[in-house]
């Protein structure tokens, strides 16, 4: 399998419900690093996975949705921890419907499958793999 991998970051902020977090139930910040990995078994006609201008793009594009926002105020997420899990899933959604809509390219048609992780710091973060 070939993967191509892009990165870049947004910084949010939110709060979180539920005895479990603690003082995570207070509104506090978070500045994510987001690696997204795509995977194909084989190369496209260029010898490409991706497009590495295009995947950049569409990802620097989806995180400008939540970038400097308090995504506790954001009526999609009403009712909702906005878990660095869960974050890495609404990403990967975005990115694949960036895909179907063609943002990527042609050769994205031939991806099978993506990775977005979300680096909460150096010690700690989570991903959300899932096939396209």
């Amino acid at each position: 399998m070939y993967r191509l991998s892009v990165r870049d970051h947004f910084m949010i902020a939110h709060s979180f419900s539920g005895e479990l977090f603690g003082p995570a139930q207070r509104t506090h910040g978070a500045t994510y690093v987001v690696d997204v990995s795509f995977a194909r078994r084989e190369l496209d006609d260029h010898d490409l996975v991706v497009d590495i201008g295009l995947a950049s793009e569409a990802l620097k594009a989806v995180l400008g949705e939540f970038n400097f926002e308090n995504l506790d105020e954001l009526s999609e997420f009403q009712g909702r921890n906005t878990t660095t899990e869960f974050m890495a899933r609404v990403i990967f959604e975005r990115l694949a419907t960036a895909i179907q809509l063609g943002r990527l390219g042609e050769g994205a048609t031939g991806l099978e499958a993506m990775t977005v992780t979300l680096h909460e710091s150096h010690i700690a973060w989570a991903s959300y793999e899932g096939t396209l």
